[in-house]
C-alpha cells in the first residue's frame, strides 16, 4: 500500500470527510487530489473504505483506520521529541473567560519551569472541547463538567459555581419566584446550547416545577450572555464566577434552589508532566478564587 494514500485516508477518517481533511492537512493539497488518491487506494484494496454523503467509515475503513491511527497520530509528538522539544508544547481548550482572565498568568508561572513552553489555545464549550479531546486535537480542557465523566476522559473538579439569572437593569424581576409564578414567561431565555450541563440542569429543575421556559437565544459563551442581557434581549442563565464583574446594564437574580455547576479539568490517559503541572496550577488558582469570595 502507498503510505501517502494511507496518510490521506487517516486525515479523512479523523476529520470526518474530504473537505475537513483538506483544511487540516499539515501541507497544502486540493480536495480533488485527495479524492482521486483515495479512489486509487480503494481500487488497490478492492473495498470501499467510507461512504461520502453522509460520511461514514465502512467496516473495512474502520479496520484500516484502527491499524494506522497509532502511527499517524503520534508523528507530531515524535517530531517534537526528536527536535528536543518534548514536553514543551501544550494544547489547551477552555471558555473565553478562562483563556482571557486566568490562563495568561498560569502560562507565565509555567514558563518559570519550562522557559521554552509553547501553547496552542482553542475556545469552546463543554461538548466541543470533549470532542476535541477525543480526537486528540487538544491535550486538556477547562470547562463545565458532568459529575460523571464521559467515557475515555479523565476529570477533576476545580470549583462548584451557583447558577444565576442575569436580568436587564430595568427589569422588574428581583426574585426568580416572580418568573415561576407567571402563567407564561414572556422574557426570552438567553443561554448556552441545550446540550451544555448548565442548560440541562436548569431545564430539569424547571420541569419538576412544571415551568416551561425554552431558549430564545442560544450563545456559545457566558460573556455573550451578559452582552445580550445588557442590551435588553432577555434574561440570561449563567453561573456566578468569582472575580468576574457583571456588565453595567445587567444585574444578578440568585437561584438558591438550583444545583451548583462543576468546573473542572479534562484530559485523556495518564497526564504528561506538563498536563499535570497545569492541573496543579488550575487547582491553586481555584483555591485562591474560592478564598476571595
Amino acid at each position: 500500500m502507498n503510505i501517502h494514500h494511507l496518510e490521506l485516508f487517516y486525515y479523512v477518517a479523523r476529520h470526518g470527510g474530504i473537505t475537513e481533511a483538506a483544511r487540516n492537512m499539515p501541507y497544502g493539497i486540493q480536495q480533488p487530489a485527495i479524492s482521486g488518491q483515495l479512489a486509487r487506494l480503494e481500487e488497490h484494496l478492492g473495498v470501499t473504505l467510507f461512504h461520502r454523503r453522509p460520511f461514514a467509515l465502512t467496516p473495512a475503513g474502520e479496520k484500516l483506520y484502527a491499524f494506522i491511527h497509532p502511527f499517524f497520530s503520534k508523528l507530531a509528538a515524535v517530531e517534537t521529541e526528536l527536535q528536543g522539544g518534548q514536553a514543551q508544547h501544550l494544547r489547551i481548550g477552555a471558555s473565553t473567560i478562562v483563556l482571557r482572565d486566568h490562563l495568561p498568568e498560569l502560562v507565565q508561572q509555567a514558563r518559570r519551569k519550562h522557559p521554552h513552553l509553547r501553547v496552542a489555545l482553542r475556545e469552546g464549550y463543554q461538548a466541543e472541547l470533549e470532542a476535541l479531546l477525543l480526537r486528540e486535537e487538544i491535550d486538556m480542557a477547562v470547562t463545565l463538567i458532568e459529575k460523571r465523566a464521559t467515557p475515555g476522559i479523565n476529570s477533576t473538579v476545580l470549583l462548584e459555581l451557583p447558577m444565576i439569572l442575569l436580568v436587564p437593569k430595568t427589569s422588574p424581576v428581583t426574585d426568580a419566584e416572580q418568573l415561576w409564578q407567571q402563567d407564561r414567561i414572556n422574557d426570552a431565555l438567553i443561554c448556552m446550547p441545550a446540550a451544555e450541563v448548565i442548560s440541562r440542569n436548569f431545564q430539569q429543575v424547571l420541569a419538576k416545577r412544571g415551568v416551561d421556559w425554552f431558549p430564545g437565544i442560544e450563545v456559545s459563551s457566558l460573556d455573550l450572555i451578559q452582552t445580550y442581557v445588557a442590551h435588553g434581549f432577555g434574561i440570561g442563565l449563567a453561573v456566578r464566577i468569582p472575580g468576574v464583574k457583571i456588565f453595567p446594564g445587567a444585574r444578578v437574580v440568585p437561584l438558591p434552589d438550583f444545583p451548583k455547576v462543576a468546573v473542572g479539568v479534562l484530559w485523556r490517559g495518564r497526564p504528561t508532566p506538563l498536563v499535570q503541572l497545569f492541573i496543579e496550577l488550575f487547582q491553586q488558582r481555584s483555591r485562591a478564587l474560592a478564598g476571595a469570595e
